[in-house]
């Protein structure tokens, strides 16, 4: 874009007054941009605060109830919270396994719950079976099972 172009006043009283209203419209406009970075920054920090909380209070409903798992967080939601791992068991052999939220193939706005019919055990699954995966839980790193 063009800078804008101001026509230059012919006294010099207008000229020097025009040159200072747009040295102090240059100097404001650094000082807005500075507290826009500034709010956006604190309004991250909010919304992952939220995101955290959020995965916090459905791990929580799954320890205490064991479900419902409806709502959840979604997978953006998840990672954004620092939960980028989703711990699942498998509803036939009961195998614990970790699953990476960020490598999942999934539109970032799908919530958790609707991963559990749609993971499998890999066990399972070369025995010829299909069982679905308990969900147990967001953790924010990955356990290490036998």
């Amino acid at each position: 874009m063009a800078p804008k172009h101001h026509p230059t006043p012919l006294s010099g009283g207008d000229r020097k007054a025009l040159k200072k209203e747009i040295a102090r419209a240059r100097a404001v406009t650094t000082i807005l941009a500075q507290r826009s970075a500034e709010k956006r920054a604190a309004g991250e920090a909010l919304i992952r605060e939220a995101d955290d909380l959020s995965c916090q209070s459905w791990n929580e409903r799954m320890w205490a109830d064991g479900g419902p798992v409806d709502p959840s967080p979604s997978i953006d939601q998840a990672i954004n919270g620092g939960y980028p791992w989703l711990e699942i068991r498998c509803s036939r052999c009961k195998t614990p396994r970790a699953v990476d939220l960020a490598a999942l193939a999934y539109v970032a706005t799908t919530c958790v719950h609707d991963l559990a019919g749609r993971l499998r055990c890999a066990k399972c699954r070369t025995a010829g079976k299909r069982p679905p995966a308990e969900l147990l839980q967001l953790a924010p790193r990955q356990r290490a099972y036998p």
